[in-house]
């Protein structure tokens, strides 16, 4: 179950392109994983905004330029730093799913 769910649940009805149905047919809880898809563009959102409040804007220029300089640092990344850092990220996320949403 995904954190934050209750048994105050509602039952929507969706339209999806084909390519997301199919991916969907794969989940075994494909409301949870909606729910949690959903849960993470609020988060982004909400960080979005806040850094807008801070006078913080994010343009397509930037994110490419930031994104180029992770791929150079990455670059010099052995497979085994790689797959360490991989597990460190997954295993925070298995930590944090238990927790509530904020």
């Amino acid at each position: 179950m995904v954190s934050g769910m209750t048994s105050a649940m509602r039952k929507l009805s969706i339209s999806v392109p084909p390519d997301v149905a199919e991916r969907l047919e794969h989940e075994s809880n494909a409301s949870a994983y909606i729910t949690q898809a959903v849960r993470d563009r609020m988060r982004l959102d909400a960080l979005d905004a806040e850094l807008a409040h801070q006078g913080i804007q994010i343009t397509e220029q930037g994110v490419a330029e930031a994104r180029a300089r992770r791929a150079a640092v990455e670059a010099d990344w052995s497979p085994e730093r790689r797959h360490a850092l991989r597990e460190r990220a997954r295993q925070h996320m298995r930590d944090t799913a238990d927790q509530p949403a904020a």
